[in-house]
């Protein structure tokens, strides 16, 4: 009867969760009126239309360090939920002895073979909730880790096509300053030859000259950069550096995924991160429970029955044969002095969910602004395409107007040389801005939750 009482108090006592009243806009700032709402998907990175990039990122799933060590984290929080849950049930006990005494006084001698064969049960009332709140707490603390894995998964997802990217990049700019380099050595035979032939000034040649070295210097510092991002994307997917290659793609052959997020209040549902802040902060509320529990009484029932020989064991007297054996206890503790330490620990829970909520409401916040960071970068890059475009194509025509004048006797050479230099800077940075184009979608997708949801099976099941 006590049993059944306890466990009504019990059941009363559920942890309610956590309410957190949190201010959300209205709509996002930088993006344009849609028809509708277009999230990424779960395998956002397929929408870039490289094959090599899919592979890399399913290889990255299942061979990235950071990945298995979060598995094995996910399986801890599990088992500590399940042993959290296992506190509410009653522990039985199989207990089973054997014993033979022999002796002899004052020429008698006797001898008697104890043994018994019990069951023993305990279980502590859960009066207060206590127990609940904690096996609340680790349900909590294992979603928590559920949700912190899914944010590492698109982590290094986002990583490794921001390194794929890179890479690519790095290669169209080293080849198009390969190209600029046998262009700088053509024109410097040239300058050359006028040299020789008295149609060109010693400055001329010096300033080719000097115009070939320095673009032979740019070329091993961006061979050093491509080494170094390959070297990150290889440890990103679990390979060794040496002997990996990457084919890749132009940038400009790649496509660019096209979202459209829906209500900034629907962005809480599909973050992994603000999932996993709000179940620390509900598994910091439970804890505070749990530690308000400790301070109440606290009531622990026994019972031990079985068979044993003899039936009953006094101090001089031994009963033969065998017979039942129980043993029913029950305590109940009440702490009196300790000094403070519960209220203590109390008042440390209770701060502890202080900074968890402060923590949840920055995450939200933080959350807003990655997402309207990606679409400002978008838009802005957006304004900037025409002039981009423009900015390669009028260099490549300003130098050929430059080069037909010169050779022609009519333009100056530094009239060449500055046209060249403006081409190459267009080339380089249009390169960068295709790179930064991609980057900001990464960013967006990322910034959305990579396809993530908030669903009900992420919590994982324990003991009733």
């Amino acid at each position: 009867m006590l049993l059944a009482g306890s466990g009504l108090i019990s059941a009363c006592s559920a942890m309610a969760p956590v309410r957190v009243a949190t201010e959300s806009p209205s709509q996002w700032q930088y993006s344009a009126p849609q028809a509708e709402a277009k999230w990424p998907g779960a395998q956002w990175y397929r929408d870039f239309g490289s094959d090599e990039l899919d592979a890399l990122i399913d290889a990255a799933s299942t061979a990235n360090q950071d990945l298995a060590a979060a598995e094995t984290r996910v399986r801890q929080a599990d088992a500590r939920s399940r042993a959290a849950g296992a506190s509410l049930l009653p522990t039985v006990t199989a207990i089973a002895n054997f014993a033979s005494v022999a002796g002899r006084s004052q020429g008698a001698s006797w001898h008697e073979n104890d043994y018994g064969a019990v069951l023993s049960a305990s279980y502590e009332a859960n009066f207060w909730g206590g127990g609940r709140a904690a096996r609340s707490a680790a349900l909590d603390a294992a979603a928590a880790s559920r949700a912190d894995q899914a944010t590492l998964a698109l982590t290094v997802a986002a990583a490794v096509a921001d390194q794929y990217f890179q890479v690519l990049a790095l290669r169209e700019r080293l080849a198009a300053a390969r190209s600029t380099l046998e262009a700088e050595h053509r024109m410097l035979g040239a300058v050359q030859a006028r040299y020789e032939a008295g149609a060109a000034t010693a400055v001329e040649l010096d300033l080719q000259q000097a115009a070939v070295a320095h673009q032979q210097l740019l070329i091993p510092e961006l061979v050093e950069r491509e080494i170094e991002h390959r070297a990150a994307l290889a440890v990103l997917i679990g390979r060794l550096p040496e002997d990996f290659r990457v084919t890749g793609l132009p940038l400009a052959a790649l496509h660019e995924p096209q979202f459209a997020p829906g209500l900034p209040a629907q962005l809480l549902t599909r973050r992994p991160d603000l999932m996993s802040a709000e179940a620390m902060l509900q598994a910091a509320h439970a804890n505070v429970a749990v530690a308000r529990a400790a301070m109440l009484p606290s009531l622990s029932l026994a019972a031990t029955g079985g068979m044993q020989n003899p039936g009953f064991q006094a101090v001089y007297l031994t009963v033969p044969g065998t017979g039942l054996s129980i043993a029913p206890a029950a305590s109940l503790v009440q702490t009196i002095f300790d000094g403070g330490r519960l209220k203590a620990v109390h008042a440390e829970a209770e701060a502890h969910e202080e900074e968890l909520l402060a923590g949840y409401r920055a995450a939200i916040l933080n959350a807003y602004a990655d997402v309207e960071t990606a679409l400002a970068a978008i838009q802005n890059q957006d304004l900037q395409q025409q002039a981009q475009s423009d900015n390669v194509e009028h260099s490549e025509q300003a130098l050929a107007a430059a080069l037909l004048r010169y050779r022609e006797g009519a333009g100056e050479f530094l009239s060449v040389l500055e046209a060249q230099r403006t081409l190459n800077s267009a080339r380089d940075q249009y390169t960068q801005y295709q790179l930064a184009r991609l980057q900001a979608r990464i960013g967006l997708c990322k910034a959305l939750g990579g396809g993530w949801q908030n669903l009900a099976s992420d919590k994982p099941a324990a003991n009733p």
